[in-house]
């Protein structure tokens, strides 16, 4: 069974039961800070584990509503993959839950539920009127056709319909994409003593491991993941819809911030001037005029700069998208398609929405030219419809290209063969991937090959069935095996039997113990053919027991040794030298007596030594004798 990771969001006006509701699902009361307990009002964004099932496991943010705490609202709400919007039966819908409804739709949220709160306060006759009242009053939105659960946190009365209810509108939930490249937007940065610097946030996307190397971008610092936590449970990975913590070396908590984003490769951009596509308010206080400063919310990420028009000098009242440009005062980490938020420092409102076309914008001039220019690059050129189905099937045949890009044939075989070699590459049988994708995957096995390489110095490599599967929740088997043959074909990955290893590795000895290890190697070989049990020289020598039968295998594997029995090894150098004794004083053949008296040894040697001779075919028995091959 495959489990699936899902965040959702409590959202709704202050004082509405967000925190008790959160509580009441999960058990968890998420007002940490001493000014949250006092004020009864939540100030930062809280976090609680909600389990649904084995399958189906969720984190639960619930964001401040107080208006004052917009930041952190926005901040908490742009990874969530479903809202649950909290009404109070006895208030009904109250500005802020409005203009949270906006922040949601802006921020591209499809998927909601409406609980109607604390309805142990209100009768009857009440309810149905709150009821009617928050259909009236959401129609239009994102909302108007969510389903409406009755609860009330301190009786828990409709909590387990609640829960049923988010199970439900989960499974039908499109997962993130786990197999990518990571990317952490932070949320919040603190140190645990002893531990270091700690960096909380929602996985927007691909997976990370323990022992990964990250960046901290925009700064573009490196650091090392040391530990990870989900929900303060260790675990060795997480990835994508799962709110994780990480405990990050290499990096001082003064270094790092919220906004900042914790990214697994150096192909995200770093920018200051975005292209976008945005949508405004209905009711502003005042219009959005040419270069006005604004407020850009996007990820976790609060950053002011100005907008920039190319087709009028304001805004008020327009109902349409209009595409235009952000310049930023500081650097933010983007893509094409994330969403933001729009808020005007002065007078204070949140006046819009949308997302990103292009992360690396330019200066443009003021006109239609650039406006067409703006509209092509939202609707993606045919080129960027065939690498975006690439990029979310990661292996397609070319019909089924056809199908899905809605393209005719011969536009879509130009497009292949335009971009055969630069961005994409044929696999075989008809079939296509992005060499983006390649690279990735070909980092990711170096990486992986390297920390194995590094923690099992002694193996010859990583048994290519493991590696196949390691990968396999993120790519297509077929593509898998595809790189690993060309990889071996261009000699970046070498094979020997079923190990894979990387072409610069050799087996080696542990720096810290290979003193110790040769040291075994020369023992076993000076006591001839009248050796210790195996482990019996790893004790000796004093090196941890772990390595005892990495060491055994090593020395097999590498034939500077050879197994007499189960615990015993010989140096093959001595077998050799034994079997041409005992050949040079016997004619043809010879018997166990005959051995027993030119080689000095009791039974209890003899006997496994010449099977050994069987095993590595230097003789061949017959009855009681045996012959020279």
């Amino acid at each position: 069974m495959t489990e699936r990771f899902f965040t959702i969001g409590m959202a709704g006006h202050i004082d509405h039961g967000k925190t008790s509701l959160t509580k009441a699902l999960t058990n968890v009361d998420t007002d940490r800070l001493k000014e949250e307990k006092e004020r009864n009002i939540s100030i930062e964004l809280g976090y609680a584990p909600l389990k649904i099932d084995d399958e189906l496991q969720v984190s639960v943010i619930d964001v401040p509503g107080h208006e004052r705490f917009i930041r952190q609202m926005i901040a908490g709400v742009a990874g969530i993959d479903l809202v649950v919007l909290v009404i109070a039966a006895d208030e009904g819908v109250m500005p802020q839950t409005k203009e949270h409804v906006e922040i949601l739709s802006f921020l591209g949220i499809k998927k909601g539920i409406i609980a109607i709160s604390k309805i142990d306060r209100v009768d009857e006759e009440m309810l149905e009127l709150v009821q009617e009242d928050i259909k009236d009053q959401l129609e239009g939105t994102m909302f108007a056709s969510s389903p409406i659960i009755f609860v009330d946190s301190l009786s828990g009365k409709g909590i387990d319909e609640l829960k049923r209810q988010i199970k439900f509108e989960l499974q039908h939930q499109e997962l993130r994409d786990s197999r990518g490249a990571f990317r952490l937007p932070i949320d919040q940065v603190f140190t645990v003593q002893g531990q270091g610097t700690v960096v909380r946030g929602t996985v927007y996307e691909g997976f990370v491991e323990k022992g990964n190397t990250l960046l901290v971008l925009p700064q573009g610092i490196p650091v090392k993941v040391r530990q990870i936590q989900v929900h303060h449970k260790q675990t060795d990975a997480a990835k994508a819809g799962q709110r994780a913590a990480l405990n990050l070396g290499g990096i001082s908590k003064h270094e790092v911030t919220r906004g900042d984003v914790l990214v697994s490769s150096e192909h995200f951009i770093v920018t200051d001037m975005i292209d976008i596509t945005a949508k405004f308010v209905q009711h502003m206080l005042a219009p959005i005029k040419q270069r006005a400063p604004i407020k850009l919310h996007i990820g976790t990420t609060e950053v002011m700069g100005k907008i920039i028009f190319f087709d009028r000098n304001e805004v008020l009242n327009e109902e349409n998208e209009i595409v235009c440009q952000l310049r930023l005062d500081e650097p933010i980490v983007s893509k094409r398609g994330d969403r933001f938020i729009l808020r005007r420092p002065t007078p204070v409102e949140t006046i819009g929405g949308g997302w990103v076309i292009d992360p690396k914008g330019s200066r443009y001039r003021f006109g239609e030219k650039t406006i067409e220019m703006l509209q092509q690059k939202r609707e993606g050129t045919p080129e960027d419809r065939v690498i975006s189905l690439l990029k979310q099937k990661k292996v397609m045949t070319f019909t089924d290209m056809i199908t899905l890009s809605s393209m005719d044939k011969d536009e879509l075989h130009d497009i292949i063969t335009d971009q055969l070699g630069i961005t994409i590459f044929e696999l075989g049988r008809d079939e296509f991937a992005l060499l983006a994708d390649f690279d990735y995957l070909k980092d990711k096995l170096s990486e992986k090959l390297n920390e194995y390489h590094s923690e099992y110095p002694l193996r010859l490599g990583f048994n290519k069935t493991e590696i196949v599967h390691l990968f396999e929740e993120f790519y297509p088997k077929r593509f898998i095996e595809y790189a690993i043959d060309k990889l071996l074909t261009d000699g970046f990955l070498h094979k020997k039997e079923q190990y894979l290893h990387l072409a610069s590795f050799t087996p080696h000895y542990p720096e810290k113990w290979s003193k110790r290890m040769e040291g075994i190697v020369v023992s076993i070989e000076r006591d001839a053919i009248e050796v210790q049990p195996f482990e019996q020289y790893s004790k000796n020598s004093g090196i941890p027991h772990e390595y005892t039968e990495e060491l055994k295998y090593y020395l097999l594997l590498t034939k500077q040794v050879v197994a007499l029995d189960d615990n015993h090894v010989i140096s093959l150098k001595v077998v050799h030298k034994a079997a041409d004794l005992l050949k040079s004083k016997t004619e043809g053949e010879f018997t166990v007596k005959d051995a027993k008296d030119i080689l000095g040894l009791t039974r209890k040697y003899l006997i496994p030594l010449l099977e050994l001779f069987d095993t590595l075919k230097l003789t061949r028995r017959i009855e009681d004798k045996r012959k020279w091959v």
